[in-house]
């Protein structure tokens, strides 16, 4: 739940002082830029609920396979970002693939001294840490929920 709620707290942050260039150059507005961060946000929130529910009270009046079907999207959705990300973290950190894993824009490997690289990474770390939580997480719920 912490990882949401930190997760949340980033968007809220981002919404409020969205930088000097939020939609970095692309083809969408300042305006989808916000609702895309509130969507994320609302999201977060749902998750911490959802999460929440697993070891609460409460939480044992809602439907079983609510919980657990958002567990597993949320599972999966960590997954499918955490895992290349840190692959590719560790894969051009060691330069065995300077340009990453599929490449970079320009061409010129990644850049190691630059605050944007070392962001990316962070930002790849938490996503893997994510998964490392909360796919255990669903699993224990899964299996503790069969049982009662």
């Amino acid at each position: 739940m912490a990882w949401l709620v930190a997760f949340a707290v980033s968007h809220i942050v981002l919404a409020i002082f969205p930088g000097d260039d939020p939609t970095g150059d692309g083809p969408w507005s300042y305006t989808a830029y916000i609702v895309y961060d509130l969507v994320l946000v609302g999201i977060s929130i749902a998750g911490a609920v959802v999460a929440s529910a697993t070891v609460r009270p409460w939480g044992r009046a809602l439907p079983r396979w609510t919980v657990l079907t958002s567990l597993w999207i949320g599972s999966v959705l960590l997954i499918v970002r955490g895992i290349p990300g840190i692959a590719e973290n560790v894969l051009t950190v060691t330069g065995i693939t300077p340009h990453g894993l599929l490449g970079t824009i320009n061409g010129v490997a990644a850049d190691h001294s630059t605050m944007e690289f070392w962001s990316g990474m962070a930002i790849n770390t938490y996503f893997f840490l994510g998964a490392v939580v909360l796919v255990p997480a669903t699993v224990s719920y899964a299996r503790q929920s069969r049982m009662a």
